[in-house]
């Protein structure tokens, strides 16, 4: 079983900047793609950003250009950084991740989520 751990959220005014981690730990054989989701009150969960192994990004377009994800060399760990935060980024940021605990198959892991609220 995978683990996956955030860390990072919190309160900021508009403008701001925030950095969120997610550790994945536990049996693990190889992590494919990893990123973040977020869910806001009422609303859907939706796609913030994700990076693959070979660090291909991709990112929601209500996030480009203030928002930077990346991954360390062990391939277990996710960062985002958010730049320029906006009130509409206020929601609960999950982190996901495509992990083979044997190579044989892949399953999407998520975290516990971290809340983020910005103040305008």
């Amino acid at each position: 079983q995978v683990q996956l751990v955030e860390s990072g959220g919190g309160l900021v005014q508009a403008g701001g900047s925030l950095r969120l981690s997610c550790a994945a730990s536990g049996s693990i054989f190889v992590i494919n793609a990893m990123g973040w989701y977020r869910q806001a009150l009422g609303k859907q969960r939706e796609l913030v950003a994700t990076i693959t192994r070979d660090g291909t990004t991709n990112y929601a377009d209500s996030v480009k250009g203030r928002f930077t994800i990346s991954r360390d060399n062990a391939k277990t760990t996710v960062s985002l950084q958010m730049n320029s935060l906006k009130p509409d980024d206020t929601a609960v940021y999950y982190c996901h991740a495509g992990v083979s605990p044997t190579g044989l198959y892949f399953y999407t892991a998520w975290g516990q989520g971290t809340q983020v609220t910005v103040s305008s």
